[in-house]
């Protein structure tokens, strides 16, 4: 089976265009842990129950919340190519509602 892989330009996670067509500047694109979970790294204001800490070692990978592909920030930036490390359903439950709070502590 082939990996399915977004368009990045160069290295720069910020540029992903996910393969459903959403992009940072679209409907937007999540910073989140390995499991696909948005991380919250807010200063002086603990982390909402709903999502996860900014992971200590840096591992990040961006989620797009419209169709729940994610990628791996460290190959994108290693590589300059973007393929999807895996999916997450984005329409219910734990993750429906991470995406909510996410959306809105970043308004």
């Amino acid at each position: 089976m082939d990996t399915e892989s977004a368009e990045v330009i160069g290295h720069d996670v910020t540029t992903i265009v996910c393969l459903c067509g959403n992009t940072v500047s679209k409907d937007g694109l999540i910073q989140a842990n390995s499991d696909g979970v948005p991380v919250y790294i807010g200063e002086n204001i603990p982390v909402p129950a709903e999502l996860a800490e900014w992971p200590a070692d840096e591992d990040l990978y961006t989620l797009c919340p419209s169709c729940g592909r994610v990628y791996s920030d460290s190959v994108i930036e290693e590589t300059g190519t973007a393929p999807v490390a895996f999916r997450v359903d984005v329409t219910a439950g734990p993750m429906a509602e991470a995406i909510r709070v996410h959306w809105d502590l970043s308004s």
